[in-house]
């Protein structure tokens, strides 16, 4: 382990984990307003949450062509080739929020028909679908030039944004999902003012804090000094879209495929009934808060690592590996930890649902004890992001997701009548899998494309 590197290294990760613990706390209050309305409108929320994962996933893979292209060329010294990518990442952005837009609404009523969600809470799901991606083309600012920004080191500009749009959310969860109603506070009586949407007040509250956040974040990367996009040319340009592409599609492909097998995995479970809908739904929220570390690491993770890359520094990139990887695995025994012990407190602060606190709980503890091997896919794939190595990711992922996850709940729920806990055991299998995969490909050092040159091996 390089402890010189730490700070470099947690420079970048604290924003993005600050950002991503908002991001789940905002969840959290989310899910538990939408609880108190019953455990259908909860399930109505639910029922398409994989959906969303399979567009946004989808929307980001396009992110990691650019931050791949961008990182290797601050690392090289180019900011002229830099910009150059910040332009064209704006122009794929609105395209690519355009076509969203235009998909997500006309499919709307669709969704929760495929999803096999309940027939009774269908028109209620379906309203809600419509009302969160009516603002997609802000979500795609938001997502692609937010990644575009985690390219050069700057994460503490998305997470400012995040916090704003977080912030905007929950006070317009306040407004929107309840009627007008009296609030008790330090012994005075408050009339608080609400519109009583209920479910479809949730989706508003969020669509008015995605706007907000695409907005913001791309007239912060008007302002960069390093990589604003003004001055640059808009029209596609061949020599940056090119090998954007050739790292994207793969990422693409494999976003698409396995959020693709989280929509057939949810389908699976909301066949199960609205106690399993619900706790799944619930304990999906409650797991997302300990995958933190994960995700700050693996952006910490792709931006070094392009950056290595672009400055031709082996070295570097090979004790980027020896520091990470003991780091995560740590945090993330230490993030297992705390699930494991305060599963059903935190179920509970979703539901009053006997039988979905009990659920919950259940699977919440087996899948806790999993959290450290997961963290070893998470940064290794990272590295392979910034290094631009894309298409193992791909084979190893779609291998876990339909080979274990979607295969093995089909038998084990479908075949075999078993419940939410075979489901989340499949699930478990498919993340061990992963470990092994990933791990094995790090030692194998082929990760490493500076590892070897003029015969010399870097593994400093």
């Amino acid at each position: 382990m390089d402890v010189h590197m730490l700070g470099t290294i947690f420079s970048l990760a604290w924003p993005t984990m600050l950002e991503q613990f908002m991001q789940t706390a905002v969840q959290y209050m989310d899910t538990a307003m939408v609880g108190t309305l019953g455990t259908k409108a909860t399930a109505a929320v639910g029922a398409t949450s994989m959906v969303n994962w399979l567009i946004g996933s989808t929307v980001s893979a396009i992110g990691v062509g650019f931050l791949a292209l961008i990182s290797q060329a601050i690392g090289a010294g180019d900011e002229t080739k830099a910009r150059r990518a910040s332009a064209q990442a704006v122009t794929v952005a609105f395209l690519v929020g355009a076509v969203f837009t235009v998909l997500t609404t006309a499919l709307s009523q669709q969704v929760p028909v495929l999803m096999q969600v309940d027939p009774s809470i269908r028109t209620l799901a379906g309203r809600y679908f419509l009302i969160l991606y009516a603002p997609m083309l802000f979500r795609a600012l938001s997502i692609i030039l937010g990644t575009v920004l985690r390219s050069v080191g700057d994460t503490k500009t998305p997470m400012r944004v995040g916090i704003w749009v977080n912030v905007i959310n929950v006070v317009m969860n306040f407004l929107l999902i309840y009627s007008t109603r009296s609030l008790q506070i330090l012994g005075h009586t408050l009339t608080m003012p609400g519109m009583g949407w209920g479910v479809e007040g949730a989706a508003a509250a969020s669509a008015l804090s995605y706007t907000f956040g695409g907005i913001a974040i791309f007239t912060a990367l008007l302002r960069h000094p390093q990589i604003s996009p003004r001055g640059q040319r808009f029209r596609p340009d061949p020599g940056i879209l090119r090998p954007v592409l050739l790292i994207t599609l793969p990422n693409m492909f494999q976003r698409f495929g396995t959020s693709l097998g989280y929509v057939a995995f949810a389908a699976m479970i909301n066949r199960l009934g609205d106690v399993s809908t619900a706790a799944h739904t619930v304990a999906n929220t409650v797991e997302s808060a300990f995958y933190i570390p994960g995700w700050g690491m693996q952006t910490a993770a792709a931006t070094l690592a392009g950056n290595a890359l672009g400055a031709r520094d082996g070295g570097r990139l090979s004790r980027l590996g020896k520091t990470l990887l003991p780091l995560e695995i740590a945090l993330m025994a230490v993030s297992g930890g705390c699930l494991f012990f305060f599963a059903r407190p935190l179920v509970c602060l979703f539901t009053r649902d006997p039988a979905v606190i009990a659920l919950g709980t259940q699977v919440l503890k087996m899948v806790a004890l999993s959290e450290p091997f997961y963290g070893v896919p998470i940064v290794v794939e990272g590295m392979m992001q910034g290094v631009g190595q894309t298409v193992l990711p791909l084979i190893y992922n779609l291998a876990g997701m339909w080979g274990i996850r979607i295969l093995g709940t089909l038998i084990t729920t479908r075949f075999l009548s078993m419940g939410l806990v075979s489901a989340w055991g499949c699930m478990i299998g498919h993340n061990l899998l992963l470990f092994v995969l990933f791990g094995r490909y790090y030692l194998s050092w082929h990760w490493n494309p500076l590892e070897q040159r003029n015969g010399r091996v870097f593994r400093a």
